[in-house]
């Protein structure tokens, strides 16, 4: 196959927002396990530094346990996180197949707060499908809850 007969097989979810806060509160939202469960899953054993594994569990589905496997592969302080994110088992179809994906937070200073730029790359088209289209609005809630989780954030930050 060649790399363009690659590339339509696979799909990213991308989404871009501005939100009124600081790259600083974004960031502690993303990086703090006790904040990340307010707006995600409750990571365990989640450490922003690179190289570290950690896992979130969700709902177990056939063979798969419900674990999302994930290794820190880049941190740039305030700018930008990215992590593996895979699961599955090869014993399911639909939710819970087998799925090897990479989650990118950018962040970038913007009028009036901070674009954030969530990128959730490497779906595998058929397979991965089902796992697509529910996170496609999973995490549209998701970083709608990070704002909320932020403003909480700063408006603490404002009180001292």
């Amino acid at each position: 196959m060649t790399g363009a007969a690659l590339k339509s097989d696979t799909q990213d979810i991308v989404l871009e927002e501005v939100f009124p806060h600081a790259p600083e509160t974004i960031w502690k939202a993303l990086t703090w396990g006790d904040l990340i469960a307010r707006w995600m899953m409750a990571p365990a054993g989640f450490e922003a530094v690179e190289g570290t594994h950690f896992t979130f569990t969700t709902t177990p589905s056939g063979e798969w346990d419900g674990v999302i496997h994930c290794q820190v592969l880049q941190v740039i302080p305030n700018q930008r996180l990215a992590y593996a994110w895979k699961g599955g088992h090869a014993g399911n179809s639909g939710y819970g197949s087998p799925l090897d994906t990479v989650v990118t937070w950018v962040l970038t200073k913007a009028e009036g707060g901070t674009r954030i730029r969530l990128v959730h790359s490497g779906f595998v088209l058929p397979r991965n499908d089902t796992a697509y289209q529910n996170m496609s609005n999973g995490w549209k809630k998701v970083v709608r809850n990070l704002d909320a989780v932020a403003a909480e954030q700063e408006g603490t930050k404002s009180l001292h």
